[in-house]
């Protein structure tokens, strides 16, 4: 699972910074999870954080917090006009990531490996959303609700196939570390776009926010480079939960 690049200016310039430490927060909330799952992947605690059901709820709502808030970016980014200089540039940033996110994760779980995780998601929902960006936010909600609802009544074997797993259509998901296909997950970032649009009116006070306490600069931070967290954290924890693994087993 991953954190979002999505970094809204307001028209005239500057940062939300409530949205940047609503990204640091669900970045804090992913790395909880990963950290679980690399103890039982290195085998110092017995419960597999990919079949608890608990912990697979956790990391689901962690996913569509995301993408939430990437839907809520979009639109604050763009709702006076579609900024196309900076939204190819940021398409591009994250089209690349999840192409190193996959080709690195082929080479550590050839069996499981990303090819459609939260950072593929988060590109093609930002197409997606992109012709709802200065719709009225009724709009934005009925496409989401569709994005929903699809997988229940269009799923079907004839689409369980390598060339249309990202689809999310299929009545079994395939093996992957990270799986969040576009349907029903870009509906969360449609979402996203109509919330935005029936509060843009009156967030005031979240411009007006700043961090007071040490938790909250933290947050900011986090958010502000969430990108350069979701690619470096696994090899830090992983490296570190498995040189430990290594010495306790010499």
């Amino acid at each position: 699972m991953h954190a979002p690049v999505s970094n809204p200016q307001r028209p005239g310039g500057g940062r939300i910074l409530a949205l940047d430490a609503a990204r640091g927060a669900a970045i804090v909330a992913m790395i909880s999870y990963h950290l679980m799952w690399d103890l039982y992947f290195t085998g110092f605690w017995d419960v597999n954080a990919a079949r608890d059901p608990l912990l697979r709820l956790y990391a689901k709502a962690i996913a569509a917090s995301f993408l939430v808030v990437v839907g809520v970016s979009l639109h604050l980014a763009h709702r006076n006009g579609i900024r196309w200089r900076g939204f190819l540039k940021r398409l591009a940033i994250i089209a690349a990531a999840a192409l190193a996110v996959t080709v690195g994760s082929w080479f550590a779980f050839p069996d499981s490996f990303i090819f459609f995780g939260i950072l593929h998601c988060i590109a093609a929902a930002s197409i997606v959303a992109l012709p709802l960006l200065r719709a009225p936010a009724i709009m934005a909600f009925a496409v989401a609700a569709i994005f929903f609802a699809l997988p229940w009544f269009v799923a079907s074997p004839a689409l369980e196939t390598p060339a249309t797993w990202w689809l999310g259509l299929g009545e079994w998901p395939p093996m992957s570390n990270d799986y969040v296909p576009l349907f029903p997950w870009a509906g969360f970032t449609l979402a996203g776009v109509g919330l935005a649009g029936l509060v843009a009116s009156r967030l005031d006070a979240a411009r007006a926010w700043r961090p007071r306490t040490a938790v909250g600069r933290a947050l900011v931070f986090a958010g502000r480079h969430s990108l350069v967290i979701y690619l470096t954290h696994q090899i830090v924890l992983l490296g570190i939960l498995g040189g430990l693994a290594q010495l306790l087993r010499g």
